[in-house]
């Protein structure tokens, strides 16, 4: 039986931005992690995108996905509403950390920083309804689906829905304790 990878969330470090930026410049799941139409940032664009939204630091909530040692990813949550106490959870992977349960621990990671650290009371997210992976990934985690937004996004030459699922503090603190 193989080893179960041992995933970590960490601060970002200078030594991540080769991995992070494989993933930024990942035509083939651009949809999967982008609303908008693709367009790949040059790496120097990218990067002074990535140090004026740490200047920022607007509170998002914002780690690296490290496997042993590695940076396979990143994962956060944004849009941090501070009276209602919610935000949007994001994550993206390389390729090779895919389908491997690492994502599915590092939003089981996230939600626990989120929830008890962070003391929000809702996190949701949006996935275009093709990404079945992700939304059964999802769903592991404790998240249901809340609604579609019907043809919302294009990908790939055609409209899909765009599903919205969510998970409140109490749901997630009910799945603990069982």
């Amino acid at each position: 039986m193989p080893t179960k990878p041992r995933v970590t969330l960490r601060p970002r470090t200078d030594a991540d931005l080769d991995a992070l930026y494989s993933i930024a410049a990942d035509l083939e799941t651009w949809e999967e992690r982008n609303p908008g139409r693709p367009a790949i940032p040059t790496r120097e664009r990218w990067e002074s995108r990535i140090v004026a939204r740490d200047a920022e630091s607007d509170g998002n909530l914002s780690f690296v996905i490290d496997v042993d040692g590695t940076a396979v990813g990143h994962i956060g949550v944004f849009d941090i509403d501070d009276l209602s106490r919610h935000g949007e959870v994001g994550i993206s992977l390389t390729p090779p950390a895919r389908g491997r349960g690492i994502g599915t621990e590092a939003m089981a990671q996230m939600l626990e920083f989120a929830f008890v650290r962070a003391n929000l009371r809702r996190i949701h997210l949006e996935v275009i309804a093709s990404n079945v992976r992700a939304i059964r990934s999802y769903e592991k985690a404790g998240f249901v689906v809340e609604g579609r937004q019907r043809e919302h996004a294009w990908v790939r030459g055609h409209y899909e829905d765009l599903v919205r699922m969510g998970i409140l503090r109490s749901e997630w603190a009910a799945s603990r304790a069982e």
